[in-house]
């Protein structure tokens, strides 16, 4: 159903004093009074969809952030071995993890996961036990100084993994004994690093992991008779398990007052009046607060009120409403094991430049060793990434996306779980100022001495308000000029200085206009869509179907268009006229396969860079188009069969309506 937003404000004039004292109680009116003025949203929530749906998902401060650290560490930092998932698989028999801890520490039957906890010597006879201590008693761990490296990495937010699948609570909790002030360090931690955090200005993001702690991480530990132990291993029953979940929750909440929870997979396990009590619970409690927060979920919640994660990943084009990304320094590990490797900065930095470009927050995972230590690897990729935020912060920071992401031959996104890349030089990221005035194009590599951004060809865009086109300089707020440029159909040439003026990572140009930056297609009347598109074949009508979540191989189809992003696709320009044509819903791109021949299969395919993926587009007149292939020259043909689900073709060029295709934004 739809719905009205309304502002608190809005709220408070309708019910008048009267009302709102009696909707909100006389304790909670001027927290609401005063929350009006500056927050939107309701002032209170109920335990419904239609209530908490109301919650603005993405606030200014957070899609302003652009960039954020958190950090796995905990008590499965201790044995460093394979990944943060070893107090799982140290129980199944015969795994890495098991004969590598029956061999460090003996058979988990007699050396449970707990003793990392509690203590315990391992067959060395070294003690060995979760409790970092501060440097002012003699430790490595200094909350301080993370929190300093946090905001030298250029981060605008950051914060702990509170607890993992694990159970094990890194605050002083009185719902789980099980926790670090308890056990182990008899610290506080999640206090700590949040008043660290804080001091230093940046907003505290606290990550739970909790709902698969009993939903399934501990499905090879024996059944536990202490009463205790059934807390710790998730034993103790759907029904108080679920009340666990919820009362943690309300602890973080409650005691840290976060303004980003971030939380993990298998929320859709818990029932959704659950899952309600804790937005409706965080939701008020940030009124009282005069806050707005940020809701996080991979399941189980929805894009109304919350935030979108994509793990180690992100959408291959541009994607509202605004969405996050959590990746990892490492492609091995989420937290700190023996021999960890990492990505390098550019690969990561590239990576928060084009999730930024789609609409898109990253978050950056480190992993701390077991003592506090930060490794010396971790720490210069982060500054790395810092040291360009501080100069060219301005390209990133408080922007927004534009009518197009991007260009260039490297694909970035397309899902979850996908690499960081490094760009080259025929990449193109951008970004717009708030205002609207000001255009950055991010290249990602230095061209050399000119370049070309084919996106801002004449027949796309009216350039005729650009002002000026600068390169941002090596130090924030220096600019060289670049005054030689000219537009034509092929694009908008710039030239540069013929040798980099300075190294980075990428770098900046900065197009400012006179009034707001055209839109594409005003210019030349008309061209191709940057974002979503249907393509329509000419003579029966029906449009490219990517099939879903298809295998790679699987053949392109037609159908009826019905608004699926199964039948939306957006044409990526590579360079020199040629596109790659990528699928919303599945990430793969038009793929010729090879085939010359008459009515062969168009096929779907991982975009790999082959000229069997890149297409050009033949533009005969009236908004008609002959989609033809790099690698083979035959063009996409819709064979003349109007059946819901036909195949599409691939023939020789030519002026049959079969071979002619419409793409219209969407």
């Amino acid at each position: 159903m739809s719905r009205t937003p309304f502002t608190r404000r809005s709220l408070l004039t309708a019910l008048g004093a009267t009302g709102a004292a009696t909707a909100l109680g006389s304790s909670g009116l001027l927290h609401a009074a005063a929350a009006a003025a500056a927050i939107p949203g309701p002032t209170s929530y109920s335990a419904t969809w239609a209530s908490v749906d109301q919650h603005p998902p993405a606030p200014e401060w957070f899609q302003d952030a652009k960039f954020g650290i958190y950090y796995h560490w905990g008590v499965f930092s201790v044995p460093a071995y394979s990944n943060e998932w070893y107090p799982r698989n140290m129980y199944n028999n015969g795994s890495n993890e098991n004969n590598h801890h029956k061999s460090v520490y003996g058979d988990p039957s007699v050396w449970p996961y707990h003793n990392f906890i509690n203590g315990a010597r391992d067959k060395a006879g070294n003690f060995v036990q979760f409790a970092p201590k501060l440097t002012s008693a003699g430790g490595a761990f200094d909350p301080n100084a993370w929190a300093q490296l946090f905001v030298d990495a250029g981060a605008r937010f950051a914060g702990p993994v509170a607890e993992h699948h694990d159970g094990f609570s890194m605050w002083n909790s009185s719902v789980n004994e099980w926790n670090s002030v308890a056990n182990g360090p008899r610290l506080d931690l999640l206090r700590l690093h949040a008043d660290a955090i804080r001091g230093k200005g940046l907003k505290l993001m606290v990550a739970m992991h909790h709902a698969y702690h009993f939903t399934g991480y501990y499905q090879w530990v024996p059944a536990q008779s202490d009463s205790s132990l059934k807390k710790l291993y998730g034993q103790l029953g759907a029904a108080a398990e679920q009340q666990l979940w919820y009362d943690k929750l309300r602890e973080v909440i409650d005691g840290y007052q976060p303004d980003i929870l971030w939380q993990d997979f298998n929320l859709s396990q818990l029932p959704e009046s659950r899952r309600l009590d804790f937005l409706s619970y965080y939701y008020n409690r940030a009124v009282a607060w005069d806050k707005e927060v940020v809701a996080t979920y991979k399941d189980g919640f929805n894009t109304n009120g919350e935030v979108f994660d994509y793990e180690r990943g992100g959408p291959a084009g541009i994607q509202s409403p605004y969405w996050l990304t959590d990746d990892s320094i490492s492609s091995s590990s989420w937290c700190y094991t023996v021999g960890i490797g990492y990505y390098s900065t550019n690969a990561l930095l590239h990576a928060l430049i084009d999730r930024v470009s789609k609409n898109g927050n990253m978050v950056l995972n480190i992993a701390p060793m077991a003592d506090g230590t930060i490794p010396s690897g971790q720490q210069t990729v982060l500054r790395g990434i810092g040291d360009y935020l501080k100069r060219f912060g301005e390209s990133i920071y408080a922007t927004r996306a534009w009518g197009a992401y991007g260009e260039g031959p490297t694909q970035m996104g397309g899902g979850s779980f996908q690499t960081p890349r490094t760009g080259t030089a025929q990449d193109f990221r951008f970004t717009r100022s708030k205002d609207n005035r000001v255009l950055y194009a991010t290249v990602l590599g230095w061209p050399g001495g000119s370049t070309t951004i084919t996106t801002l060809s004449s027949n796309r865009i009216n350039l005729s308000t650009l002002t000026s086109v600068q390169l941002l300089g090596n130090t924030a707020g220096a600019y060289i000029d670049l005054p030689t440029r000219s537009q034509d159909g092929g694009g908008l040439h710039v030239t540069l200085p013929g040798s980099a003026p300075f190294s980075a990572p990428a770098y900046v140009l900065k197009l400012t206009f006179s009034g707001t930056i055209p839109a594409l297609g005003t210019g030349g009347g008309g061209g191709i869509p940057t974002g979503w598109a249907r393509v329509a074949n000419v003579t029966t009508g029906l449009v490219l179907d990517g099939g879903g979540s298809v295998a790679s191989g699987s053949v392109v189809k037609q159908w009826n268009y019905d608004g699926s992003t199964n039948l939306q696709w957006q044409f990526v320009a590579l360079g020199s006229g040629w596109y790659r044509i990528v699928n919303r819903t599945n990430g793969m791109v038009v793929d010729s396969w090879g085939s010359t021949a008459n009515g062969a299969n168009a096929r779907q395919a991982a975009w790999n860079g082959g000229n069997n993926q890149q297409w050009r587009l033949n533009d005969t007149g009236n908004g008609r188009y002959q989609i033809i292939n790099r690698g083979t020259g035959t063009a996409l043909d819709g064979m003349g069969n109007a059946t819901v689900g036909s195949t599409v073709g691939l023939w020789a060029p030519n002026t049959n309506t079969n071979n002619l295709w419409t793409i219209t934004g969407v």
